[in-house]
């Protein structure tokens, strides 16, 4: 069966790959979680447009990673809002991709979710807290934010 990958399979491949796996577990695992599409002419259409989205996330190389690490340390105002109790517990948590958005509309680069490094048990309440993102093999930035009650 051929496949197009929707989202990053382990020891499979990544978004915009064409696979070849056995019917059974197209049919059964990768296409009912939406990880994969069945390969079409129309479907070609939606490879180009994951791409296109995968470039502007990517780091091109280490200059680049270089740039990016300088603008995520000189951002300030990233803010995350999330529902709150009285006494500022958290209802849910703060993930990767939520402080992603927070970087893009504080006027920061895009950044892939998978990059933010977010340890468990990390933000409990509201206040200010340091995360990691790992850039390249060799460069890792620091961001700073803010969890505020919505």
């Amino acid at each position: 069966m051929k496949l197009i990958l929707t989202a990053a399979v382990d020891k499979l491949g990544v978004p915009g790959d064409i696979v070849e796996v056995k019917d059974g577990y197209g049919r059964n695992y990768l296409l009912p979680r939406g990880l994969a599409i069945v390969a079409t002419r129309g479907a070609e259409k939606q490879i180009e447009g994951i791409r296109r989205a995968q470039e502007a996330r990517a780091i091109r190389d280490l200059d680049h990673a270089r740039e990016v690490r300088e603008q995520l340390e000189e951002l300030t105002g990233v803010t995350v809002a999330v529902r709150t109790s009285d006494k500022g517990k958290l209802f849910g948590s703060v993930k990767a991709d939520d402080i992603a958005a927070a970087v893009k509309q504080a006027g920061g680069p895009n950044l892939d979710k998978r990059t933010i490094e977010v340890p468990k048990g990390l933000v409990k309440k509201t206040g200010k807290y340091q995360v990691k993102v790992q850039l390249h093999p060799d460069i890792a930035a620091k961001i700073n934010f803010e969890v505020v009650a919505a």
